[in-house]
């Protein structure tokens, strides 16, 4: 038998903490030699802190997050907390206008008055989720920014309530309805912006941290919610300087917060920005870039804007519906179909200086960006060339494929294009009829 090796005389344990590799800190030194020693690294307070912290960030932390989720969790806190801090003086006016505390309002009267804020509040959101819950997704920034503007305006009528008591079933209403945008807007972006916070699959843990930093933000906001409400109490002046200032607050820190998210995903107007700089100097924007360059509000409020003016995004129409066209439209569209787009997905037509996207009804995501960018490339070219169909064909043949690798390469999602719903799609037969 071969002789044991002989055993090391000294062996030394270190033991590390963190739940990233890149994040670990050394918290003690066990050395074994004839007895065991062991030697603590950091403080106490290091080390509780960081067990604090880890109830508030996603595990990982900062490597598992895009770079934006910082800032705009920052400003998000921030607005979050004016909002709770102004909840208190709108719910005390309420409370005032319904009657609590005088001794004339009964029970019965109040709790039906509440109950009809209440379901005005969820037919709102049933209906306004039918009419724009499929168009979310498509600009989560403006959506996010709308819905926090009009829960401010959910606010404002429980503060306004007081002041006119025969109108004061209408106002709360109305400012119901206006939160109940809130809860599915704000839900539904939320969603799409934690997916694009999440670099490794944790999208749950972000979520959950999430819901921790606004529980934080809720309890500091009602506590001094509940201070500046015992201190404006019986001053009208007060109560409206103070919910004004804090509401101004509140839309400048929503502006700055979806102003700092840099969104890899395309939709119609960071695809018409992407593609206007790529046709005209041949590169791709970053998405920090282009994050700049979109716009937030919208587009009804800044339609003045020069800039909105040059987005090629406002002249392409996706999901034609091809009963609704006249003969003389039917007639280009059958022209062009056999000729131009015989092996395509979808069908591009000319319709009083916007560009018509017609899908087929067996087309992929891919086919639908794809049918974008060509629809894009044809408004481009309208000014230019009356021959569109044949230029911009030449253009995606040749230029295509390379903008789409150049897009994958600068850190954007090519996968599909975020769009409102197409609910409108086709299918076209190619027949050679025989004649006698």
């Amino acid at each position: 038998m071969k002789e044991a090796e002989e055993l090391p005389s000294l062996i030394v344990f270190e033991e590390w903490n963190g739940s990233s590799s890149t994040k670990l800190s050394k918290t003690a030194t066990i050395t074994a030699y004839s007895s065991l020693t062991i030697q603590r690294s950091g403080n106490r307070f290091d080390h509780v802190w960081r067990r604090a912290l880890q109830g508030f960030v996603p595990e990982g932390f900062p490597s598992s997050v895009t770079p934006d989720y910082v800032p705009f969790q920052v400003w998000d806190s921030l607005q979050g907390l004016s909002t709770y801090i102004r909840t208190m003086l709108s719910t005390q006016a309420l409370l005032s206008a319904i009657g609590v505390g005088e001794k004339s309002a009964t029970v019965l009267g109040a709790t039906f008055q509440w109950f009809l804020r209440d379901l005005t509040g969820m037919f709102g959101g049933i209906l306004f989720t039918f009419y724009q819950g499929s168009n979310l997704d498509s600009n989560a920034k403006m959506w996010r920014l709308v819905a926090d503007l009009m829960n401010d305006l959910g606010m404002l009528m429980d503060l306004v309530s007081p002041l006119f008591p025969s109108a004061f079933i209408f106002l709360v209403c109305f400012g119901s309805l206006s939160r109940s945008f809130t809860g599915v807007a704000s839900g539904a972006t939320r969603a799409a912006l934690t997916q694009h916070f999440a670099l490794q699959n944790n999208a749950a843990d972000i979520s959950a941290k999430e819901g921790s930093q606004e529980t934080l933000a809720t309890i500091i906001g009602m506590a001094l919610g509940m201070l500046l409400s015992r201190i404006t109490i019986g001053h009208p002046v007060a109560i409206w300087f103070s919910f004004l200032s804090l509401t101004a607050f509140h839309m400048y820190a929503n502006y700055r917060a979806v102003r700092c998210l840099a969104l890899t995903s395309l939709n119609t107007e960071r695809c018409s920005i992407l593609l206007q700089n790529f046709m005209e100097t041949g590169q791709v924007l970053s998405p920090e870039q282009v994050s700049r360059m979109e716009h937030v509000l919208p587009m009804w409020t800044i339609s003045w804007s020069s800039k909105n003016a040059k987005l090629l995004y406002g002249h392409v129409h996706l999901g034609v519906r091809i009963s609704s066209l006249n003969n003389l439209e039917m007639m280009e569209l059958v022209q062009s179909t056999g000729y131009h787009y015989a092996k395509a997905k979808y069908l591009l037509l000319e319709l009083k200086g916007k560009i018509g996207v017609i899908l087929h009804k067996d087309s992929t995501a891919a086919d639908g960006l794809q049918s974008f960018i060509h629809a894009l490339v044809m408004v481009n070219l309208l000014a230019k060339d009356k021959s569109v169909h044949t230029k911009s064909q030449m253009w995606m043949d040749q230029q295509y494929i390379i903008f789409v690798q150049k897009l994958e390469s600068s850190g954007w999602n090519t996968g599909r294009l975020l769009s409102p719903s197409i609910i409108w799609k086709a299918n076209w037969i190619f027949e050679n009829k025989k004649t006698d």
